[in-house]
């Protein structure tokens, strides 16, 4: 039976993930993603965070997040690469944060002088997003992308990291939809023999509720289902382009932000009232004074420790005993 709250990597002193988001900006319009909804919406403001509001977070990880916090993940709303300063940010979080850091990309504008520049820093680890084999489904999927110029960039990476024997993990992933599903045994089939350290196929979600075809599609299966606790809250925060702290990755509306970083810490917020009572709701499923999770149909695709393998569960395989 699955085991709801705090354990195993789960830790009531400090979140075990944190999210950066360091830009709403992206250069593709993927079928999955809000992106381009979220482009022609009022929430949008081409937002990179700001660098000294980042280094506050690596070293608030560094001073109480040490046997608690598994991993770093830049991800989220935007294409990560696109931030000027991204790889002064990456460097110093390799160097100062004392946990693993990983990067998510879509792998589009990542150049041999770009792939350089990561390995440099000893970034743990990078996954590149795919989702697909051939170029006529990357078009449909990964509207606005070039599946030669994807896959080069990808293969280049691969043969950089082993010229310079680089520890840099490399991942590439997969969102299995309809569109792609007939590909995912091929994908992973020449991924593997390219050399690649992991492929993951990743279950279809919605966005909370962002992508609305796919919401519709999920709250119909779930019908008949009970509700059980969404992980994240006992997982995972998010700092946002906006410098706001926020509980969920998912989150295209700002409905899930609780403080603005520039006033408190991590820490303060991770043991505060506001998570106290948004962990209350999804243990007694009363999502009344939490609108933002009760219309998210997302809770049905994470995993619990111990309930399946997860991203997190590939991640302690990488970064070892902490």
């Amino acid at each position: 039976m699955t085991q709801y709250g705090f354990h195993s990597r789960l830790k009531s002193e400090f979140p075990s993930q944190v999210i950066v988001d360091v830009t709403e900006v992206c250069n593709l319009a993927c079928i999955h993603c809000p992106h381009p909804e979220f482009k022609r919406s009022s929430e949008y403001g081409a937002r990179y965070l700001d660098p000294a509001l980042h280094d506050k977070m690596v070293d608030e990880v560094r001073e109480h997040g040490r046997g608690c916090t598994q991993y770093l993940r830049y991800t989220s709303n935007g294409e990560p690469l696109v931030h000027p300063k991204i790889y002064d940010m990456l460097d110093y979080a390799v160097a100062r944060s004392g946990v693993f850091v990983t990067l998510t990309s879509n792998g589009t504008i990542m150049n041999r002088k770009r792939v350089e520049r990561l390995l440099a820093s000893g970034l743990h680890l990078v996954d590149v997003s795919i989702d697909a084999h051939s170029e006529e489904t990357y078009a449909q999927v990964r509207v606005n992308g070039d599946l030669r110029a994807t896959r080069d960039n990808v293969l280049q990476l691969l043969e950089i990291k082993r010229d310079l024997k680089a520890s840099t993990r490399v991942v590439v992933s997969f969102v299995e939809q309809a569109q792609n599903t007939h590909e995912t045994s091929a994908f992973e089939q020449f991924w593997r023999a390219e050399g690649v350290d992991q492929v993951v196929v990743r279950r279809l979600h919605s966005a909370a509720g962002g992508v609305a075809r796919i919401a519709l599609e999920l709250h119909r299966r779930q019908q008949d289902k009970r509700r059980y606790p969404c992980l994240y809250p006992w997982e995972r925060i998010l700092l946002n382009p906006k410098g706001e702290l926020a509980f969920c990755p998912q989150d295209w509306v700002h409905g899930s932000v609780i403080a603005d970083y520039r006033k408190v810490s991590i820490r303060e917020v991770w043991q505060g009232e506001a998570y106290r009572r948004l962990r209350e709701a999804h243990l007694s499923c009363d999502f009344s004074a939490h609108g933002f999770c009760g219309k998210c149909p997302d809770w049905e695709q994470t995993r619990w420790p111990g309930e399946g393998r997860s991203y997190a569960d590939m991640i302690e395989e990488f970064a070892g005993p902490r």
